[in-house]
């Protein structure tokens, strides 16, 4: 019996047995699944300022947590060994909620303030990061969400509850460059004005040279986050060669500071990041 997901703006019709684009999710008896629930590929206790969070509990450890799979393209991944891989193909290990809630705390001796959910992308997972969620709440400590905020808003709702800060993805302001990716701007303005709303939300905009570096691009994104919150902290970011885009030089470094002056004009809380 076929199966159409919800959780994003794809709505994959999935055969029996068949997987997502995200290559999580899959029709498992008519129901779709999540298939990488508590299959952990990555472990670290980070400082916050890396998911990047500047502004939310700055000079904490967290415990991030990554699993495998992803809903969109880009071919400048920087996690592409988990994020662009299935179940087939992904080292895991199996993390309950409960043990990853204790793992978290028995961290805290040593800086840590919660869970972030990290380096795939976790939303195509969110069933894990709202039951994960829940116990490190009920524990007493944060949980960070960091995502490409490409989840339609009925998946945000279920987990808004226990999220106490996401840094969210705005890969760049044009429905063009948006569908290259295979993304949708539209679905993504959505999540970041309603994620705003009831939690800390902190936004990266990665600069790749000649697909999302002119400054009236940059101009129109800073005026539209202003228009959600001015206080909104966006990370302007410098791109690298990696996986599929090695085709180009790294973005250069006075590129990203001009540009994120041109956010200034706009927001109150602007970084340079990989510079």
């Amino acid at each position: 019996m076929k199966a159409v997901c919800q959780v994003c703006m794809h709505r994959c019709q999935l055969e029996e047995g068949q997987f997502g684009i995200c290559r999580a999710r899959k029709n498992q008896d008519g129901k779709v699944v999540c298939e990488n629930y508590g299959q952990v590929t990555s472990l670290a206790l980070d400082p916050i300022e890396k998911k990047p969070l500047n502004m939310f509990h700055p000079g904490s450890m967290i415990l991030s947590v990554g699993s495998y799979g992803c809903n969109l393209r880009c071919p400048f991944c920087q996690n592409y060994e988990i994020s662009m891989e299935g179940a087939a193909e992904a080292e895991t290990l199996y993390i309950s909620p409960q043990d990853l809630a204790d793992k978290a705390l028995g961290c805290k001796d040593l800086g840590n303030a919660g869970v972030a959910f990290t380096y795939n992308e976790p939303l195509v997972g969110y069933e894990y990061v709202r039951d994960t969620a829940k116990l490190v709440k009920e524990a007493g400590m944060v949980n960070v969400l960091v995502t490409n905020g490409s989840a339609e808003l009925e998946v945000l709702e279920e987990i808004l509850p226990y999220i106490d800060a996401m840094n969210i993805d705005l890969k760049g302001f044009t429905a063009e460059y948006y569908r290259k990716l295979g993304g949708d701007l539209k679905v993504v303005k959505a999540f970041i004005q309603r994620a705003a709303k009831d939690c800390h939300v902190e936004l990266t905009t990665l600069i790749v040279p000649g697909e999302n570096d002119r400054m009236e691009e940059m101009e129109a994104e800073a005026q539209w986050i202003a228009s959600v919150d001015e206080n909104i902290p966006l990370h302007v970011t410098r791109f690298f060669p990696r996986y599929h885009m090695t085709d180009r030089e790294a973005t250069e470094v006075n590129e990203v500071y001009h540009l994120a002056d041109v956010a200034r004009k706009h927001l109150k809380n602007v970084f340079e990041g990989n510079c």
